[in-house]
């Protein structure tokens, strides 16, 4: 066999990205994050915190800021920061969703 090169595909440019944050000594190690993000941005250390549990890590390059991981965590430990192609972050977390759903709720 000759030499065979496989393409690998950076990550896509994206206008918002993501940067999540875990609080790795509260997480469970469920793996609902896991499975609602699409972009398989998150997976679980071979270490393990200070409950017993894998946490999850996420690769920061991959993320979209979806939020998904957030509404999915059952304990509140994810937290999604948002950057736009201005430079802003915008904090995005479980309870300020919530809230918001609420908020829309009341209103009908």
């Amino acid at each position: 066999m000759e030499n065979e090169t496989i393409a690998v595909k950076p990550p896509r440019q994206r206008k918002v990205k993501g940067k999540v944050v875990i609080d790795i000594q509260r997480c469970k190690g469920c793996e609902l994050c896991k499975e609602a993000c699409k972009e398989n941005a998150i997976e679980f250390s071979g270490t393990i915190n200070i409950k017993g549990y894998h946490y999850a890590i996420v690769n920061n390059d991959l993320c979209t800021g979806c939020v998904n991981c957030a509404l999915m965590c059952p304990d509140a430990v994810i937290t999604v920061y948002r950057t736009k192609p201005e430079g802003k972050k915008m904090e995005v977390n479980q309870a300020d969703i919530q809230g918001q759903l609420a908020a829309m709720a009341d209103k009908s």
